[in-house]
């Protein structure tokens, strides 16, 4: 079932075909074991580049981890997708013991660009976050100083704040601080920024900062998970917020601000992880991604923006030539499989059994 919240669709004849310059996916979830390869059977098709999110278990903490994790993705990499053009970019898991030692370390094999800080508790395997952010300001100063890019997962998680709220505490509490005690040198990116105030923020702050947006976020609210009965597969942290919260983010993606680029935050889980008592977080949008992110520029009449949201301002922020290559989109209708292939189990992707309105010609 569709639970699209679009309302001033602006189509373009079916049939029509757009090229982009590849994108990268600055937000991804590969997963372990022999889930990465069913994972990027979806990802190579669509990315150049992806930023590889270290919340594993045990979370990527240090730089052998990072680069033992980088030579798994390779080895499953599909025999039909080019090596040369696909790279994951490595990050690590900050935590309270994380030292500027480790960061330097890390930043200097090359291999990986950037931070993760996840405030403990705040989504999957984030347990073993960050419990103050007091606690890395030494690591971010060496950041800073090598600029190594700090993704954010900008969520409080206070049992006395509103789910709904987190976001807008955690620029008041937190983010505001760092972007003061960093800035200018330190970038920063806040990852699936989910609300009209993160994305007020973002345009306000100093140029340092930046955001990443997902395709739910901008083609779902909160009635996709709630309305009719709970739906797990909509499930995600951040949370999917009121339409006010979607409309601009819409706004943000399609405007020509250099502020806002690509990530999908696709994060696979089984099936049966998702339907359960207490489901895990996470939507997977690997399998249609671009398209998704297409829809949604097709309904703000932004097709000629997508290429910029999707393939320039992300590399240009991570210092990252353009890739050589391209991708072809064809407004063409086809159907999403129930389920796809994950190790020994499944995972019910977004839009499972309903139409996407693109495709991305072979």
């Amino acid at each position: 079932m569709s639970e699209q919240c679009q309302t001033t669709i602006q189509t373009v004849p079916p049939g029509t075909k757009i090229t982009i310059t590849l994108p990268d996916d600055f937000h991804h979830h590969f997963r372990d074991g022999d889930k990465t390869k069913c994972v990027l059977e979806h990802v190579c098709k669509r990315f150049g580049r992806c930023i590889a999110m270290p919340n594993l278990k045990p979370p990527v903490v240090n730089t052998d981890m990072a680069l033992s994790y980088r030579d798994h993705i390779m080895t499953n990499v599909p025999s039909g997708c080019d090596s040369s053009t696909f790279k994951p970019l490595m990050t690590l898991y900050l935590t309270d013991r994380t030292t500027p030692e480790e960061i330097e370390k890390a930043f200097a094999t090359g291999k990986i660009p950037a931070a993760k800080y996840y405030p403990a508790g705040a989504t999957t395997n984030s347990d073993a976050g960050v419990t103050d952010v007091s606690n890395i300001y030494p690591a971010l100063k060496k950041m800073a100083e090598l600029g190594m890019i700090l993704c954010i997962h900008s969520e409080v998680t206070g049992c006395d704040v509103d789910i709904f709220d987190r976001e807008g505490v955690f620029i008041e509490e937190i983010m505001k601080g760092i972007v003061r005690d960093f800035s200018p040198d330190l970038k920063i990116v806040m990852e699936h920024i989910s609300t009209k105030e993160a994305v007020d923020y973002v345009l306000s702050a100093p140029d340092n900062v930046r955001a990443t947006i997902t395709c739910h976020h901008l083609l779902y609210n909160r009635n996709a998970l709630l309305v009719g009965g709970i739906k797990p597969h909509f499930y995600c942290l951040p949370i999917l917020k009121r339409e006010t919260h979607r409309l601009a983010l819409l706004k943000a993606a399609t405007s020509p601000s250099p502020k806002f680029f690509l990530g999908t935050d696709s994060a696979p889980h089984t099936k049966s992880s998702k339907e359960s008592e207490c489901g895990c977080a996470g939507v997977f949008t690997a399998h249609a991604a671009v398209e998704l992110y297409a829809e949604a520029f097709e309904g703000e009449g932004a097709l000629a923006r997508l290429e910029e949201f999707a393939s320039v301002r992300g590399a240009e922020f991570y210092g990252l030539e353009r890739n050589e290559k391209t991708i072809t989109l064809e407004k063409k209708e086809w159907t999403v499989p129930l389920g796809y292939e994950f190790g020994e189990e499944t995972v019910v992707p977004l839009r499972a059994g309903s139409i996407v309105a693109w495709s991305i010609v072979d």
